[in-house]
């Protein structure tokens, strides 16, 4: 009988309570150890709820519970000390998106887990979802693509709220956010883009003080003659999220839980569908860690996997501070 791996929970927001937690308490390879979070009320609470060890601080969790691995929720800003303190203890990390906030944070990241020998996965749940990796099977069938469109958007009521309101915080706005999903599926289906340009914009607010953008506009560039955009909102109802890449011999439409390959014409050749009472997306996440970490699994979203993530989130945001109007200006990445 395999024995269950013990996880501590650092950051205990929404993302925690809402997926991890619920998560946790429904996988099959995994138990609750320990819970962290720089709110001392926040962490009684939730301790008590779930008849675990509280902590404040992360490095005294790790020296007092020595959990075999710990998933990582706090804002952007905190990952990389959280991460680092988990490399230093030769504990596991399971870490929600983004990777890193700049190519700099993510290539030092990536040398701390190397050095310390610790596995590190980002929680990009498409990746595990089977229609997603069905959908990578299915594009040789259009020929060499030439046109990609990507929209991720929903009305959140408040953009400008809390820390993700705040570049310097957050790493970006929703780009970097919730667009980290679409740009994910972008570059594991068609690799970097060789130019990116993008525009952004946070007005969804009048009068509002926030800098991270609600909005972003990204137009795409391929040397092998592959054109495209990705729009992301998070102030722009209603909730979208769908990727089309087109080809001489029809289009691969990408949406949540469904895909469709259609013919020129836009007649439909093949469909997959995942019906909606599907397993608890986290939980799968979790228990597919564990896996990776008894060596029965490969991990497939790793450092290595998420280094060109951080660095087309460098050229999409550089483009926006270099650019003028009226000139253009295209980044090489």
């Amino acid at each position: 009988m395999t024995v269950r791996k013990r996880a501590a929970m650092v950051g205990l927001g929404g993302q925690a309570t809402g997926d991890h937690l619920p998560g946790l308490a429904r996988c099959h390879h995994a138990e609750l150890a320990a819970v962290c979070d720089v709110d001392a009320g926040r962490v009684v609470a939730v301790a008590n709820a779930h008849h675990v060890p509280g902590f404040t601080d992360v490095e005294q969790l790790l020296q007092q519970v020595r959990p075999d691995f710990v998933i990582v929720a706090v804002p952007h800003h905190a990952g990389h000390q959280v991460v680092a303190a988990c490399a230093k203890a030769g504990v596991h990390v399971m870490k929600e998106k983004p990777f890193a906030t700049d190519p700099h944070e993510a290539a030092d990241l990536a040398a701390l887990c190397d050095k310390a020998g610790i596995e590190l996965m980002v929680t990009v749940q498409r990746r595990f979802h089977p229609v997603y990796p069905a959908a990578l099977g299915l594009l040789d069938q259009i020929g060499p693509p030439y046109l990609v469109e990507g929209r991720y958007t929903f009305h959140c009521p408040d953009p400008a709220a809390g820390w993700r309101g705040r570049a310097k915080l957050a790493g970006g706005g929703c780009l970097a956010d919730m667009g980290y999903h679409l740009i994910d599926l972008l570059l594991w289906y068609l690799g970097l883009p060789d130019r990116i340009l993008a525009t952004i914009s946070a007005a969804a607010v009048p009068g509002a003080e926030y800098d991270a953008e609600d909005t972003a506009l990204v137009h795409l560039a391929y040397d092998s003659g592959l054109y495209g955009s990705l729009l992301v909102s998070r102030s722009a109802g209603p909730k979208t999220e769908r990727l089309a890449i087109t080809g001489p011999h029809g289009t691969l439409a990408i949406e949540r839980g469904v895909v469709r390959l259609t013919d020129p014409g836009g007649q439909v050749v093949e469909s997959l569908v995942r019906e909606p009472a599907w397993p608890c997306p986290p939980a799968r996440l979790i228990d597919r860690f564990c896996r990776v970490l008894d060596g029965a699994a490969a991990n497939p979203s790793g450092p290595a996997e998420h280094l060109p993530h951080a660095a087309f989130l460098a050229a999409a945001y550089a483009s926006t501070a270099t650019a003028r109007p009226g000139v253009p200006k295209e980044f090489l990445v």
